[in-house]
């Protein structure tokens, strides 16, 4: 977590940051217990000395919740760093923001891949032996949000969401399946 406010701090990029305090000496356990994360308080304790205070001009740290599907469609939003659970990357491609892929477990891992190597619209993050260091976090965060020779990913990850639009629009190929299901269901229902 020291790694990830070090990184935000070395790429000089805006940021929100939804962080909690690990727990259970577990680094990743908070994204799965966020009454145990931690609060404001005991947050800026934990993260190191002065990140707060150093970032306030550029960034934000929240400790709990925030209204991410808002912040991700806010045409200032430029980058979305990520672990990879779907329904974080859905909202991330149909609001048009390209990623910064950080898989923690599980299919997280697959979803990293996929966005990164096939989809083109997501940097991944490598660990060294289980750390994953400020320098790479910095690197990529910028690329995801400045760097020109990046663009292509920005571009495609609009694509995707223009695509994502069109298939749930009222003649799109998910609306006109989802009815077709429907009507399926409806007739065998008057069957049984």
């Amino acid at each position: 977590m020291r790694e990830l406010a070090y990184g935000l701090e070395l790429s000089q990029q805006r940021f929100i940051w939804v962080v909690r305090q690990p727990i259970e000496n577990d680094a990743f356990a908070a994204f799965f217990d966020t009454a145990k994360g931690g609060n404001a308080s005991t947050l800026v304790d934990y993260l190191l000395g002065g990140f707060v205070n150093r970032t306030k001009e550029v960034g934000i740290c929240v400790p709990m919740w925030d209204p991410q599907a808002e912040i991700l469609k806010h045409p200032t939003t430029g980058g979305f760093v990520t672990h990879c659970g779907w329904n974080y990357v859905l909202e991330s491609i149909f609001s048009g923001v390209p990623m910064v892929a950080l898989p923690l477990y599980a299919e997280q891992k697959m979803n990293a891949t996929l966005l990164s190597e096939e989809l083109g619209v997501a940097l991944r993050m490598k660990a060294d032996g289980g750390i994953i260091f400020r320098e790479q976090i910095a690197k990529l965060i910028r690329r995801v949000m400045v760097d020109e020779d990046d663009i292509s990913m920005r571009v495609k990850v609009k694509e995707y969401k223009l695509s994502g639009e069109k298939a749930l629009s009222v003649s799109g190929s998910s609306h006109e399946s989802f009815c077709q299901m429907t009507k399926d269901y409806e007739a065998k229902s008057r069957v049984a």
